[in-house]
């Protein structure tokens, strides 16, 4: 079948006369936005708070607005109670030890409307064990995630292997600062290379060689400036270079080792200052006190860079080479210092081919022969500090903001693609999943997969499609009806008097009853059929096997069969036939649904059970359907009411569709984004024809193509799911976008979803023409005023 252009000249048996076949499949849009603005939410600490990570988030912001003011980051800090009120000009605070606090972090994100949400992560600043808090609060975001992992661990334990891959499963783009975890990332976590970008930690861009300036600033002239800074703890090394003091004196006796940094705070919290004692004492002890100078203090930015220009060579001696990422390294290659340092793997990154000098861990001989060898030949020193510089141009704040508002634009969703809500897809896509049993279930990309047969559900949902599909010739129509109808039929089994449901390829059934839903399924299927089939053969196939299945159906308690069943009832009795059993249906569906929202909403929870699961509207509009027949408008209220409710749940602050996802099914009284799924997004469309139907109002239409829109990118992550060409449809969106199988119930889905789009724009007058004011005021409009709500936005 093709694509229906808005210009397309049809022929009298509905063909077009010219035919554009377009699919949609291979275009999503730009794989980077590259001059679009966008708005993130950045989550991880943030200054005032004494750490690394805080640092690197205010650096972040800074950077960003002052190099690409076209994204703007609204910042969520994570910190302990008792700490929110140091925050000020924050979009949000983050109690990190608070699940409560990250949901409701969440939730505030999604309803901004923020183009992605920017995640730190490190697992110490999260709560629970290893930090695992963090896995909700990712689970709950709706925009696309960019995670920067601080630390990736060679042997991390099981609790932080878990949380490191489920950020990956969750992450469209990542981001680390060095090779080595972009390569360990890929290959002991499963990250997608194509998803990992590496960016070295940003750096400042300020002139080379000043240090005789800022060393006359300080009181060090004449010095030798040795110098380690940031905060202070076991693991820093400092002792190795302080035992390396006295042989570096005894050759340089001018030189000095500066200590900037105040003590870790959570160090400083448990033990005190007794750490830097120690330090002090040891000084002491190796006589060499005099030649150790402590800034005991926590310092900003642009002065700690002013300290760090007065030295000559700079150290950092950790213990732990695991280390991914030092801030503090960055900025003294960038300020153009030599550097001594272990070859933790940071280091041994950026200080590789003579940019700096790598030495072996825990020795202060090694440390102390390093130093001694730079003072000693100022050639080698000068020449090492100008390597150390010209490297550093690649790490300087520019560069740096250049590369991660890449990233970012990489990660925000492009623009949906804008289709005509009239144009036709095509069936090839239906029928290359279909063959002489019925339509098979599932699929490995677009071939159809053998190996998990076929259902009851899809070749209902075929057949109620052969109903309403346009473009088939009437052989054509009734040779794959009779197809799907047969599927139905051999479904019954009168032993247990229901159907079954799942069949192996080879045509065996799994199971002697299916599920109350399938139930469901089947006498909607057989309803809809009996009242719609061009064929009236097929009509009257369809109307013996409802008879034969509804007085069975009674069994049936199960809230969502009985609304597919109900749907069913109601199709055929709007063809004005007096059926006392459908009618029966109708009436025990529409009382149990009623007595089911009486006893389960709430004021913040204006629906029949405590949980959302899937093909959520069909309670609704099968309440809508049963108080239209019945003649009960309470009960079209009390439809038309929920149907408002999830249809608000189901739309994103920025205005389009967002399925209730299914990583949903079994939270009472909450929500989750993913995974989306068309089997939603068709019910939606079609409830809303219902309630389009009952009531003329324009929210409905609205609505409806809203969710239609969601096939074509209108969705959290700007993936194109429909495929007009075709009329294939991939299974849904997931926090990195499209799942590309494309099954039978998600063809189907789109498909159905089309025609019910398609009979809201061009549809007949409602059958009840009578006009009821209900209690919310909502009043039935005429032909009229139907028809002027539904012309082209």
């Amino acid at each position: 079948m093709g694509y229906h252009s808005a210009g397309d000249a049809f022929l009298g048996d509905g063909q077009p006369a010219a035919r554009k076949i377009v699919s949609l499949f291979n275009d999503d849009g730009p794989l980077a936005n590259a001059h679009r603005p966008g708005r993130v939410a950045l989550v991880g600490t943030y200054s005032p708070r004494k750490c690394g990570i805080a640092t690197f988030t205010a650096d972040l912001v800074e950077q960003l607005g002052r190099h690409h003011p076209a994204i703007s980051a609204e910042v969520y800090a994570l910190d302990h109670a008792g700490t929110a009120d140091q925050y000020a000009a924050l979009a949000g605070w983050i109690d990190c030890s608070q699940p409560d606090c990250y949901a409701a972090a969440a939730r505030q994100i999604n309803e901004s409307a923020v183009d992605a949400v920017w995640l730190q992560h490190e697992f110490g600043i999260f709560g629970g064990p290893d930090g695992d808090m963090v896995c909700d609060f990712a689970d709950r975001l709706a925009a696309p995630l960019v995670v920067t992992f601080h630390t990736v661990l060679g042997a991390p334990s099981p609790g932080q292997r878990r949380i490191t891959e489920h950020l990956i499963a969750r992450a469209s783009r990542i981001m680390v600062m060095s090779q080595h975890g972009a390569d360990l990332l890929t290959a002991h976590y499963g990250a997608p290379p194509e998803l990992v970008a590496v960016i070295p930690h940003g750096a400042p861009d300020r002139p080379f060689g000043r240090e005789d300036l800022f060393k006359q600033r300080f009181g060090l002239a004449g010095r030798k400036v040795i110098m380690t800074f940031g905060l202070i703890g076991p693991g820093k090394g400092l002792e190795q270079v302080i035992e390396a003091m006295p042989a570096i004196i005894a050759r340089h006796p001018e030189a000095v080792y500066r200590v900037v940094g105040a003590t870790h705070p959570n160090l400083l919290a448990r033990d005190g200052e007794s750490y830097r004692e120690r330090l002090v004492d040891l000084a002491e002890q190796l006589g060499v006190a005099g030649h150790i100078a402590w800034e005991n203090r926590f310092l900003g930015t642009e002065e700690l860079l002013d300290q760090l220009e007065a030295c000559d060579i700079y150290v950092t001696p950790y213990f732990n080479l695991q280390q991914a990422t030092s801030g503090t390294l960055s900025y003294a290659v960038a300020l153009g210092k030599a550097v001594v340092s272990t070859p933790y793997v940071h280091a041994r990154e950026l200080l590789a081919d003579g940019i700096g000098v790598l030495v072996e861990p825990n020795s202060s001989a090694a440390i102390s022969a390093a130093v001694i060898r730079l003072l000693d030949d100022p050639d080698h020193f000068a020449a090492t500090k100008r390597r150390a510089y010209g490297a550093g141009r690649k790490t300087i704040w520019p560069r740096f903001a250049d590369a991660t508002a890449a990233l970012l634009r990489q990660a925000i969703r492009p623009d949906a693609r804008d289709i005509p809500l009239s144009a036709t897809p095509g069936l090839l896509g239906l029928f290359a999943t279909s063959d002489s049993t019925g339509i098979l279930q599932h699929a490995i990309g677009v071939v159809p997969d053998r190996r998990h047969g076929y259902c009851l559900d899809d070749n209902a949902r075929a057949l109620i499609l052969m109903n309403v599909a346009q473009g088939l010739s009437p052989a054509e129509r009734l040779g794959w009806s009779s197809t799907y109808a047969s599927f139905i039929q051999h479904a019954w089994n009168p032993d247990r008097s229901t159907f079954r449901n799942f069949m192996r390829f080879e045509r065996t059934w799994c199971e002697e009853a299916g599920s109350d839903d399938s139930f469901g399924r089947a006498v909607w299927a057989l309803g809809h059929t009996a009242a719609n089939a061009p064929d009236p053969d097929i009509a009257f196939w369809a109307r013996r096997w409802f008879d034969t299945a509804i007085p069975h159906f009674a069994r049936v308690d199960s809230p969502r069969a009985m609304a597919f069943g109900t749907l069913g009832a109601c199709a055929l009795l709007r063809t004005g036939e007096h059926h006392e059993q459908a009618w029966a249906l109708a009436e025990r569906s529409g009382a149990k649904l009623a007595y089911l929202l009486d006893t389960s909403r709430r004021p913040d929870w204006a629906w029949f059970e405590a949980v959302l699961a899937y093909d959520n509207p069909r309670l609704p509009q099968a309440l809508i359907e049963a108080g239209r027949i019945l003649h009960r408008g309470d009960w079209v209220q009390a439809g038309l009411e929920t149907l408002d409710w999830i249809a608000d749940r189901q739309t994103a602050a920025e205005g389009h569709f967002r399925p209730v996802g299914s990583e949903t099914f079994g939270l009472q009284h909450d929500q989750k984004p993913f995974d989306q799924q068309p089997l939603e997004a068709q019910a939606a469309i079609e409830a809303c024809a219902t309630a389009f139907a009952a009531t003329g109002n324009r929210r409905w239409a609205d609505h409806a193509q809203a969710a239609y829109r969601w096939f074509f990118g209108a969705n959290d992550r700007g993936a194109v799911l429909a495929d007009l060409a075709s009329g294939r449809c991939r299974d849904g969106v997931n926090p990195r976008g499209r799942n590309e199988n494309c099954g039978a119930e998600s063809i189907l889905a789109f498909q159905l979803a089309h025609y019910s789009v398609l009979e809201m724009l061009h549809g007949e007058q409602p059958a009840d023409a009578t006009r009821t004011k209900d209690a919310g005021g909502e009043v039935e409009q005429s032909r009229d005023i139907r028809n002027q709500s539904l012309a082209h936005p």
